[in-house]
């Protein structure tokens, strides 16, 4: 059965970050997209006129798959300070994840021609990620609202250190499956987010 509508925005969306992903944004054409989703350039063009347009809500479907993984510090435990570093924990791994990381060399990539876009993707990774931490520890913490920023800051740059610059720069290869949610398996990573923490809370108290 042929995808119309909505549906056929979505599955556009989805063939088009596969797209982008592989083969970056300048080696990407809107044929090779229209090819990947099954569907005609007339239909791909009436849902995105250029290709800037599609890129563009290529990034903003990722803020939204990514916030739905990401969820809010208070979904991880009902104890606020463990909230706080397994919800560090999960942002670490799917920094590491393929589709993450790819992204963002992609956006980096597209920078100076799309400064906008690199923008938006920077405020989906880490601006709303701050953000729902920051919140988390004034709401649960008592922190004033300009510590908690800072904190938050800090520590989500401590924690993605040397991680981030090791993926960007292809030292270390992204993990190509989607990591389970933080638990056993990253242990090693919460202890030393947990020390960070403690360090980072105790400079603001």
């Amino acid at each position: 059965m042929a995808r119309r509508g909505e549906a056929l925005r979505e599955h556009i969306l989805d063939a088009a970050k596969l797209a982008f992903l592989e083969d970056g944004f300048e080696r990407t054409s809107m044929d090779a997209i229209a090819a990947r989703a099954e569907t005609s350039k007339r239909s791909l063009y009436a849902h995105f006129p250029t290709k800037d347009a599609l890129f563009l809500a290529v990034v903003e479907r990722v803020r939204a798959l990514f916030g739905a993984r990401m969820r809010t510090p208070a979904e991880y435990s009902a104890h606020p300070e463990e909230a706080v570093v397994r919800y560090c924990g999960r942002f670490l791994q799917l920094v590491r994840w393929s589709s993450v990381a790819r992204m963002l060399r992609l956006g980096i990539a597209e920078a100076d021609r799309l400064p906008e876009l690199a923008a938006g993707l920077y405020d989906v990774l880490f601006g709303t990620t701050a953000g729902d931490l920051a919140a988390h520890l004034v709401a649960e913490l008592g922190l004033a609202a300009g510590d908690a920023e800072a904190v938050a800051g800090e520590l989500l740059g401590l924690v993605l250190h040397p991680t981030l610059p090791r993926l960007l720069f292809g030292i270390d290869a992204p993990v190509d499956e989607l990591p389970p949610e933080a638990g056993s398996a990253a242990e090693a990573d919460l202890d030393r987010i947990d020390r960070l923490f403690r360090v980072v809370l105790g400079s603001r108290r």
